[in-house]
Order: C-alpha cells, then sequence, then structure tokens
C-alpha cells in the first residue's frame, strides 16, 4: 500500500474521490478506509469503462453488477452518502468530478489485469502531475503479485510452491470496519441512473434462474456464514460433488469484492481455532483461496495469459473449426449427460460446480478438439463470477498449455467421471429430465442402455435425447496424438 494521506486535513482540503472497481463493499475496504480516516468529505464513484481497450463483461456478469452496484447504493446513502455512476473513460470521467467539486485526492484499489495496470498507472501519473493525491491500495489479495517470488527472485510457475510461499507471507493485517457516516462533499457531481445502463437482460429476460443469488455485500455475508454453518465441515469430498451443496458459492461475491479475501481468510482461521470447522477442511478450502491468488499471479507476471498460451509450444496445436460441436456443447446437447447437465446448468443459473466445470473443459478441449479459447469467451459471457484470471488461466490447465497446467495425457472421461462423481444422477436428473427416469447404471451412457430401459424411461436417442456427437475413445485417441505432436515439435 501506498503512504496514506495525512489526517486532519485543512479546512481548504478539497473531497477525495473513492473510486470503487472490483471491490463493492464498505468493510475491510482499504481504499475507502484510508479515504476516511484523513477526515476529508467522501465521493463515492463507480465508473463503468467501456472503452475500445477495456473487455466488455460478459451478459451475467452485468446482471450481477446490476444488483451489486444497487445494493453499494443503498449502503452508501445509509451513510448519508451517494454513489455516483459514470460510464465511459474513467480518466475523462475522473477529470470532470476533479473539476466539478474541487477534489484533491482519489483513491482505489488495485486490479493486476493488463488493461487496468495501463490504464491506473496512466491516470495516477497524470494526477498526480497535476496536484492530485493518488492512494492505490491492495483490497482483493492476500499478497501482492510482486511480493512472492522464488529463490531466483523470479514469479513462480507451480502452485504448490508458490502457495506454500504464499501462505507464509499472509499477515495480519487487522479489518477495516463499515464506516458508520461518511463525511459529504458541499458540491455533488452529476450521476448517471443504474436502470439507464439497462445491466438487466431485456426481450428476452434469460436471467430468471438466477433468482437463488443475493448480490452483494450482504449477501457476501451470508453465503459466508453458511458454508462455516455447514459445508465446510465436509468441504475436502463434496466440493467434488456436483448433486452435493458441498461449496461455498463466494465466487462471484469474490470477483465482485463484495468481500476479500482477507475477510473469508480471517473467518475460516477463526472457525478451524474454535473447532466450529475442521483443520484439514479449513486448510483445503484455504488452499482453493490459495489458487485464486496464484491465478492472478500468473496473471500479473503474465499478462497476455488470456489471449496467448503461456507455454508457447501450444502455438503450434491444430485446433477444429467445428460450429455444429460447438453450438451442441453449448446448449448442453453433446449426448454425454454429465457434460450436458453442466451447460445447461450454466446457461439457467450463471453458474457450474467447479468439477463439471473441469469435465466439459475437457470435453470442448480434447474431445471436440476446439480451442480453449472459445470456451473461454463462453464462459466469459455467461459465468456470474466471470474472472479474467481465474476463466483464463483454468481454460489453460485444462489445455495443457497453462502455468502448473494439468498434463496433456489427462483426458477426463464424461463416462466415468459422471459415475463417479454424480453416482445416483442427482445432478444429471436434475438439469438432464429426459433423462430422469433411466437406472442408475446406465444414465451416464444412455446408448448403452437396453431398448427396454429406453423404452420404459420415454428416451428416444437421437429424438428426446441426441446420441453422441462424437465417440470418446477415438477422441482421445486424436486428441492424445495431436499432443504428441506438440510435444514432438517443442
Amino acid at each position: 500500500m501506498t503512504s496514506a494521506l495525512p489526517q486532519d486535513p485543512s479546512p481548504s482540503a478539497g473531497p477525495a474521490i473513492v473510486w470503487f472497481r472490483q471491490d463493492l463493499r464498505l468493510a475491510d475496504n482499504p481504499a475507502l478506509a484510508e479515504a476516511v480516516a484523513t477526515g476529508r468529505p467522501i465521493i463515492p464513484l463507480y465508473v463503468l469503462d467501456d472503452t475500445p481497450d477495456a473487455r466488455p463483461l460478459g451478459g451475467a456478469s452485468l446482471w450481477w453488477l446490476d444488483k451489486s452496484l444497487a445494493a453499494l447504493g443503498d449502503a452508501i446513502e445509509a451513510r448519508g452518502g451517494r454513489l455516483i455512476l459514470r460510464r465511459g473513460d474513467p480518466a475523462h470521467q475522473l477529470g470532470e468530478i476533479i473539476a466539478t467539486t474541487g477534489a484533491t485526492a482519489v483513491f482505489w484499489n488495485r486490479l493486476y489485469d493488463k488493461h487496468a495496470v495501463a490504464r491506473d498507472s496512466s491516470i495516477k501519473s497524470d494526477l498526480t502531475a497535476d496536484g492530485i493525491d493518488v492512494v492505490s491500495c491492495n483490497g482483493s489479495l492476500l499478497n501482492e503479485p510482486w511480493t512472492v517470488k522464488n529463490g531466483s527472485g523470479e514469479a513462480y510457475r507451480v502452485f504448490t510452491p508458490y502457495w506454500r510461499a504464499a501462505r507464509a507471507k499472509v499477515d495480519d493485517i487487522p479489518a477495516h470496519p463499515a464506516p458508520g457516516r461518511l463525511p459529504t462533499p458541499d458540491i455533488w457531481p452529476d450521476s448517471d441512473r443504474l436502470e439507464d445502463w439497462s445491466l438487466h437482460p431485456a426481450a428476452p429476460d434469460w436471467s430468471t434462474g438466477f433468482s437463488d443469488w443475493s448480490p452483494g455485500e450482504a449477501g457476501a455475508a451470508a453465503a459466508l456464514d453458511r458454508f462455516l454453518a455447514g459445508a465446510i465441515s465436509g468441504y475436502g469430498d463434496n466440493r467434488n460433488l456436483p448433486g452435493v451443496e458441498g461449496t461455498s458459492r463466494l465466487s462471484p461475491h469474490l470477483h465482485f469484492g463484495e468481500i476479500g479475501p482477507r475477510q473469508i481468510w480471517r473467518a475460516v482461521q477463526a472457525a478451524a481455532a474454535t473447532g466450529e470447522a475442521p483443520d484439514a477442511e479449513a486448510d483445503k478450502f484455504l488452499a482453493e483461496i490459495g489458487w485464486r491468488e496464484f491465478n492472478h499471479h500468473i496473471l500479473f507476471h503474465w499478462p497476455d495469459l488470456p489471449r496467448d498460451n503461456f507455454k508457447p509450444a501450444f502455438d503450434q496445436f491444430t485446433w477444429l473449426e467445428d460450429e455444429p460441436a460447438f453450438r451442441a456443447w453449448s446448449r448442453g446437447l453433446t449426448g454425454y449427460p454429465i457434460v450436458d447437465a453442466g451447460m445447461r446448468e450454466l446457461w439457467t443459473t450463471g453458474f457450474m460446480h467447479n468439477r463439471v466445470r473441469m469435465i466439459v473443459a475437457s470435453f470442448l478441449i480434447k474431445d471436440l478438439m476446439i480451442d480453449w479459447r472459445r470456451g473461454e469467451a463462453w464462459f466469459w459471457d455467461t459465468l456470474l463470477d466471470a474472472d479474467i484470471a481465474q476463466n483464463a488461466a483454468n481454460w489453460q490447465w485444462v489445455a495443457g498449455s497453462g502455468a502448473d497446467a494439468s498434463p496433456y495425457f489427462r483426458i477426463f472421461n464424461p463416462v466415468t467421471q459422471g459415475q463417479k462423481f454424480d453416482p445416483k444422477g442427482v445432478y444429471v436428473r436434475r438439469w438432464v429430465p429426459e433423462l430422469a427416469r433411466l437406472p442408475d447404471d446406465v444414465l451416464h451412457a444412455p446408448w448403452t442402455a437396453s431398448p427396454l430401459d429406453l423404452r420404459q424411461a420415454g428416451v428416444a436417442l437421437g429424438q428426446t435425447y441426441p446420441a453422441p456427437i462424437v465417440d470418446h475413445a477415438r477422441a482421445r485417441d486424436r486428441a492424445l496424438a495431436a499432443y504428441a505432436a506438440v510435444r514432438n515439435a517443442a
């Protein structure tokens, strides 16, 4: 964190702008806490960056942002302030608000993707040159990406040694409580109306299945409380079972910064200390937070990760252009029930169980031989928790092209994966109801069912449910041959 501005500024000190980004919370928000500590009037600001260099948010992310900003605005109003909304170039919007209000300081929490780093560096340089104080903080990671290095002073490329080093560096920074009141400026700048941004889908409204989610800081806190009161106790095993509520479901809240990793860290450590969470389960869950940290670490040091293979040898890989296959995958019509269940869950709810994410990604990349970037783009548009570091790094992990990647020869068998992790078919029967009456032993491979079983279950392959669009055994051999060619050419 950069040095904070002095407290108790002179009466002539202008307001401080707190520029919210992926930190849509009031509690444990370092930038907000630093600004409030100066005693200056506070102008809370959110800018929807739609400049050409910014990657447009996907439809599901816009849905979440709409509700999260509404919740943040209500929380700020309850403390006497206003959330100012602007759309466009953040540099221009900040300059205009500074000119209007006489603000003399800007606070924000750092982001780590290529566009944000370049944008923020430029803004900071320009504002500082104009005599505006700028304070940037760490509000979204346990450790800054540049602070965790190996013995040679380089960035880690493998998770286990990274996490060993990173975990040891997590210090005991005190939590920042949400401010009780926000001092207000004499002049408020103009603000857009959230409803005018039309972030909620219409004509049609495809988000009706998102109703189980509660975006906002309160929703994040409630999700953490539920997890610590229940699912964490069996987390190590149950997190792999898509038919069980065995995960935290915190990922969208973390992405939008409605809760920070330090808050989660403290809460999990406290639960383990009191015996409310078994030590092994707490460690396993915190390692997943560590994986998130690792992915942001990789993105910062290899900023083209969302576009380029981390391992350049994979630039020689020959992908197939198969639009019918991609369309079947995206619609959940591949003929492989666990794959189709995952893709339908995603489309309906904006979420997909983590184990199933790996299965559907492996199927797209290795069974269909379709470029991982196509899958990354689909997830970017449809996931509520779409995160530039997580999305790119995890797709490359499955492809075998990324840092600490899955071995190239690991190709998930969608049938055995379904049988292992959804043995009673709870998940598949929910999301692929046309197969619901099939017996467990053929549910994950309906083409192996007897004509009698199919008839009694009301299943007509190729009509009520598709036949497999690819033979997995042959597809596996094809993928292994393609990967071997890349390895031999490296």
